[in-house]
Order: C-alpha cells, then sequence, then structure tokens
C-alpha cells in the first residue's frame, strides 16, 4: 500500500469501530439495525493493516493509531464534563481527552507488535493468537490505574449473534472473539489474494472463514432457553425516578437543591409500587446540612409508607470524609440500609497522585470520597435482593459478581443510581445504557436505571429495554420487573476468581507463540 493509504486504513478502521460500539447511528440514521457488523469490519480491516506490516514497530504504530482514532471518538462527553461543567479551557479539554485516548491506546500498540512478532504460521492459530492479545489489552485498558474499559468492542454486539456468548464470556471474552472473526476474514482474504502472512505462510484460509462463520452462525440455530441460566424469583412494580436537573444548577443553594428536595420527595413518599428509586445525589446535601425538619419528615414517611425506597444522597462529615452513598428504607426493617460507592472516578471523585493541579483548574464538588468496601450486601426487600452500585460502577462487572460468591444470597435484580448531567445529552447516555444491558445479559438479571437526565430505564434479564424515560427532563417511570434467581457460567467464575481466567487464556497463548516462534526460527 502506498504511505497515504497505510496512513488512513487505521483511522478509517478506528471511525467504524466507533460507530459501531459508541455512536448510536441507528437513532440519528432512523433505520433501526444492530451496529455490530461494523465493529467486525472495522477489526478486518484493522487486521488487514496488521498484516501489511513491514515490522513490529509498523504493525504496533497503525494498532496505537486505529485505537487513538476509535477511544477518542468515544470519549467525546468527556470534554463536556471538563469545559462546559468543569470551566477548563476548550484547548486543555480537547488535549486532555486526546492525550488519554493516545495513552490508553499504548495497550493495543503492545498487542498489534507483538502479534505480528508472534504471529504463528497457521490461520487458525494466527486469528486466535490476535483475538486474545486483543482481548489482554482491553483488560490492561479496563483494570488498570483503576480502570477506564469504557466502549470496548465487546459491547457492539448487544443486538448481534455474539451476545450469546455474555453470560459464559463476558463482555471481554465477546472482544476476544470478535477480535479472532475479524483477523479470520482478514486472513482469508490474504488467501484469496495470494498473499503470504508475517509466518510466511501463503494460506488458503477456508478454515478460518468456516471459523468464523461458524461463530456468527451457530448461536442463531440454538433455542433461546437453551441459553438461559437464571429463573423466575417474582415479580415486583418499581417506579424510576428522574428529576431533570441541569448540572450546573444541580448544586446550587438558590435553585437546583431547592428543587431536587422538593421533587424527589414528593416522589418518594406518593410512590405506590413496591419499589421507589430515586438517582445518585437525588438528595444533594449531607443530611446535617438539610433544611431543619426535612430529613424527619422524609425518613418518616418512608417508613410509613410500607414500600422499599431507595435514593443517592452524600454521607459523612469532615473529620471521618465523605462518600457517594445509597440508602434504602425496607419495609418492616428498622435499620436503613447503606451503600458505599466502592469504584471511585478519577478527578471527579478522588485525586490521583500527581494531579491534584490538573483538579483544581475544574471547578467540580465533592471531588474527594472515601471509598467503600467490595461485595456490600445486597439490599433486601420482601422476595428479593437487590444489588445497588453508583453511576459507573456497572462498567465493572467482575467487581459486581463479588456480589455473587454465596449463591444462596445472591442478588435478583441489579439497581443502578446514576447522574450523568456532568456529560451533556449525548454519547455518554447511550453507552452508560449499553454498558447496562451488557451487565444484565453477564448476569442473566434485571437491571433498574434511575438517573438524573438519562437514561431512567428498566432493563430485562435478556438485555432488551422494557421501558425508558426520554433523556433530558423530569419523568417518573413506573412497570413491572421479573427478579431472577441463579448464576450464569459468568457469574459462577467472576465470583471467585474475578478477570483472572481471561488473563491466564491470553497468557498461555502468548508463551504458547513466543515458544512455537522460537522452535521455528
Amino acid at each position: 500500500m502506498r504511505f497515504p493509504v497505510q496512513l488512513a486504513m487505521p483511522i478509517v478502521a478506528g471511525l467504524l469501530h466507533a460507530a459501531g460500539v459508541a455512536w448510536p447511528l441507528h437513532w440519528m440514521l432512523d433505520y433501526g439495525q444492530p451496529q455490530w457488523p461494523l465493529q467486525l469490519l472495522s477489526m478486518a480491516l484493522l487486521g488487514g493493516t496488521l498484516l501489511g506490516a513491514s515490522s513490529a514497530g509498523q504493525a504496533a504504530l497503525r494498532a496505537w493509531m486505529f485505537t487513538t482514532v476509535y477511544l477518542g471518538c468515544t470519549f467525546g462527553w468527556l470534554f463536556t464534563a471538563m469545559h462546559t461543567y468543569g470551566g477548563l479551557p476548550a484547548p486543555l479539554a480537547a488535549l486532555a481527552e486526546w492525550l488519554l485516548a493516545g495513552a490508553l491506546a499504548i495497550y493495543f500498540a503492545l498487542a498489534g507488535g507483538l502479534w505480528w512478532r508472534l504471529a504463528p504460521r497457521g490461520v487458525l492459530s494466527g486469528a486466535l493468537l490476535f483475538g486474545l492479545l486483543w482481548m489482554m489489552a482491553e483488560l490492561a485498558r479496563g483494570t488498570w490505574l483503576t480502570g477506564f474499559g469504557w466502549g470496548a468492542g465487546g459491547y457492539a454486539h448487544l443486538d448481534g449473534p455474539l451476545a450469546f456468548f455474555a453470560p459464559w464470556l463476558g463482555s471481554y471474552g465477546i472482544g476476544a472473539v470478535a477480535g479472532f472473526i475479524g483477523m479470520a476474514f482478514a486472513q482469508a482474504l490474504l488467501g484469496a489474494m495470494g498473499r503470504r502472512t508475517p509466518g510466511g505462510l501463503r494460506p488458503s484460509g477456508t478454515a478460518a472463514l468456516l471459523s468464523a462463520l461458524a461463530l456468527l452462525i451457530a448461536p442463531q440455530l440454538l433455542p433461546a432457553t437453551w441459553n438461559q441460566w437464571t429463573r423466575d424469583a417474582g415479580t415486583f412494580s418499581a417506579t424510576l425516578l428522574q428529576g431533570g436537573i441541569a448540572q450546573d444548577e444541580k448544586f446550587e443553594q438558590s435553585s437546583g437543591v431547592p428543587q431536587a428536595l422538593q421533587w424527589y420527595a414528593a416522589q418518594l413518599l406518593s410512590a405506590s409500587t413496591d419499589l421507589v428509586v430515586a438517582p445518585e445525589t437525588a438528595v444533594p446535601l449531607l443530611p446535617q446540612d438539610l433544611p431543619e425538619g426535612y430529613w424527619d419528615r422524609l425518613s418518616t414517611g418512608l417508613r410509613s409508607q410500607g414500600h422499599a425506597a431507595i435514593f443517592g444522597i452524600p454521607l459523612g462529615d469532615s473529620q471521618q470524609g465523605y462518600t457517594n452513598s445509597v440508602i434504602g428504607f425496607m419495609p418492616g426493617q428498622a435499620q436503613i440500609q447503606r451503600y458505599d460507592k466502592h469504584h471511585l472516578v478519577p478527578f471527579g471523585e478522588f485525586i490521583p497522585p500527581l494531579f491534584r493541579w490538573f483538579t483544581n483548574l475544574m471547578h467540580i464538588p465533592l471531588g474527594d470520597f472515601n471509598r467503600g468496601s467490595l461485595g456490600q450486601a445486597s439490599f433486601a426487600m420482601p422476595g428479593q435482593r437487590l444489588a445497588v452500585h453508583i453511576c459507573y460502577e456497572d462498567l465493572f462487572g467482575e467487581e459486581l459478581a463479588t456480589r455473587f460468591t454465596d449463591p444462596a444470597n445472591a442478588p435478583t435484580a441489579l439497581v443502578n443510581v446514576s447522574n450523568l448531567a456532568w456529560f451533556g445529552d449525548g454519547l455518554a447516555i447511550y453507552q452508560h445504557l449499553s454498558i447496562a444491558r451488557m451487565r444484565a445479559l453477564e448476569f442473566g438479571l434485571p437491571v433498574l436505571r434511575a438517573t438524573n437526565t438519562g437514561a431512567t430505564a428498566i432493563i430485562a434479564h435478556t438485555g432488551v429495554v422494557q421501558a425508558q424515560l426520554p433523556y433530558g427532563p423530569a419523568g417518573v417511570l413506573q412497570g413491572k420487573v421479573q427478579g431472577r434467581l441463579g448464576l450464569t457460567p459468568f457469574a459462577r467464575w467472576t465470583a471467585h476468581w474475578g478477570l483472572w481466567p481471561l488473563w491466564l487464556m491470553g497468557l498461555v497463548a502468548l508463551a504458547w507463540a513466543a515458544i512455537a516462534r522460537r522452535h521455528s526460527a
């Protein structure tokens, strides 16, 4: 390929990957089709560019370009948070977003370079190694240095055939399967064109193509009940609240705070369903800072209502520190249930070492919280156990899995409370809904999402959105929720071993490829 084409291909492939994973094209274009083929096409194009590389360094550069483009286009909402609401100058906010994308892309550059260096002579084994190396790069991005796995390739397949693998392998495992398929297609085309692989083999490509097609077709031939791992635990009614308070007003004492206190209290106390859920920091003040009599009226009213109520509120004091928390009033229980957020947001909820200067440039309230423990107890209501978590904690399925170590007390539903008003009304809301849908598939449980501005939704255990409020304005969403008993394979192995089985698969493949290459040299 000529140099301009070599430069353009990773960029085009990166844009396609962002379109397949992170952009709601089916809303903008109104054709309503799943976007998973775009993600597979982007991986095939990336595979082609790596196959055409003349060195490991060139392959690494192309993988880095691909990933920087796709992550930079996926993280666009960070600019809104840092500039519009954080007060960071626009050039610095844009630079920070793309520097983050470029830094995270280094993992994928290493994967591309290692694959070129170690790719086996066999087409199938080369595609398998690529899928596992790509998965390891996504694992590193999603777990190291607090982790930021937003926009991983597996999320493109929520409505595609590879969703079949979610309750087995989780989103990272789906990413490995997609990587295998993409490279298999690329190598099959390479074989049809009579070109050689980096290992020097001129493949026929037939076996690789058939294997990739089997992974796409086989799930469609199996009955849906074959992959259902959880069973009915009873149905309950739920009310989800969306306050619709703009972020620039949310913590304003003269506007957003009185509005939130009045509106959420009225809705919490008037709900007639089995459960009512209000979003993250629905009550935006510490209990000791609330207007006189407010907390007594709210808590007394909720205890007398006879239904379960859950809402977000900051807790703590200047001596012991503060927590981003959720509290629950449960029927027949005198003690208030509590959940403290464990996985805090860098810069928003805790300040990484050496970065206080950066945080000082932004105007974000309550930016340094204490961390809650892993595996906190579910909120118990009659017949159900609710695994409460806050905002982007639902990005970390391996951390939610710590709630499933005891099958007898495993959650029957997931409840997420969020405030995504920091990120505007665009990509972040759409992407966060996709994340919640993936958790539903991985654990075989329904997900309830109560948010400030969206996406407030009820998601079935199949990952299907049953009901949803429009983005932005205040609203009340009511619906029926079917709790589920039982554990998926993903819930079982991650509850005890986290993501280490996936890491082990990748490391074994890497070691095998290195040994095989050494013996063939």
